[in-house]
Formats: C-alpha cells, sequence, structure tokens
C-alpha cells in the first residue's frame, strides 16, 4: 500500500451553519489543498530526476536495456502529467485570489464543497462536466 500523501490528511472542510458559499474560511482550506498537492508534486517531479540521474546505467544486454527505457518513458509521461498538474494548481490559486474559485466555467452556478474536496482543481459543475464527457463520448464515435 502507498503511502497517504499530505493533501489526502486534510480534513474536509464542514460549513458553519448560516456560512455564505465561498467565504474567507472555505477559501483558506481549498488553498490549503492546492498548496500542499503542488509542493508534493513538486518533490515528486524532483525525486525523478535525482532516481534517473543515479539509475542511469548503460545495459549489455539489449532486454535490460529497453526495459529500463520503457520504465523511464512511463516515469517520464507520469512526471509530465504532474507537471501540466502544477500548472491548474498554480491556475486555480489565482482564481482563489481573483474571488471566482468555485463557480463553474460555464454557467456559473456554484460547483459545491463536496465536488471541490474530492477535485480541488474542478472547474465544472457536475452537469457541465457529465454533458462534456457526453459529446466526448459522441465525437468519439
Amino acid at each position: 500500500m502507498g503511502k497517504q500523501l499530505e493533501s489526502n490528511a486534510i480534513p474536509p472542510y464542514e460549513p458553519k451553519a448560516g456560512e455564505e458559499y465561498m467565504s474567507s474560511e472555505q477559501l483558506a482550506h481549498f488553498r490549503n489543498i492546492l498548496e500542499t498537492q503542488r509542493t508534493e508534486l513538486s518533490r515528486e517531479i524532483d525525486r525523478t530526476v535525482h532516481v534517473m540521474q543515479e539509475e542511469s546505467t548503460v545495459f549489455a544486454d539489449p532486454a535490460d536495456r529497453a526495459t529500463q527505457e520503457s520504465d523511464m518513458a512511463l516515469e517520464l509521461r507520469s512526471r509530465d502529467r504532474e507537471r501540466k498538474l502544477i500548472k491548474k494548481i498554480g491556475e486555480i490559486i489565482n482564481k482563489i485570489d481573483e474571488g471566482e474559485y468555485g463557480y463553474c466555467e460555464k454557467c456559473g452556478i456554484e460547483i459545491g464543497l463536496k465536488r471541490l474536496e474530492a477535485r480541488p482543481t474542478a472547474t465544472l459543475c457536475i452537469d457541465c462536466k457529465t454533458l462534456d464527457e457526453i459529446r466526448e463520448k459522441q465525437m468519439a464515435k
């Protein structure tokens, strides 16, 4: 079993009775989650660079060399996805700063605390995201 990420150890936000959506406390909570995720991802990318530098062995056997190259390619693809996520996290933190966080980019309604807890980088409400996914499936056929 893998180690638990620090961002997953942050307890979900419990709104107080009558609390306004995206209050300063809620924004601070989501900023904390996003900044923790960004730090964790950056650490993983740095770790990968060091591991790849240390483990770059030249194997005489072509099968061993191919396995090493395949492993490195997979690792690099994963890190590239993480690099893109770091960029998106930065954009989302900017939305927090601008007071636009927590609202759907398409229709403008509240995304919802539970959805944001599950995916703090969400930019669409569940209805708009569902419609996007349906369109994607139709275009793929």
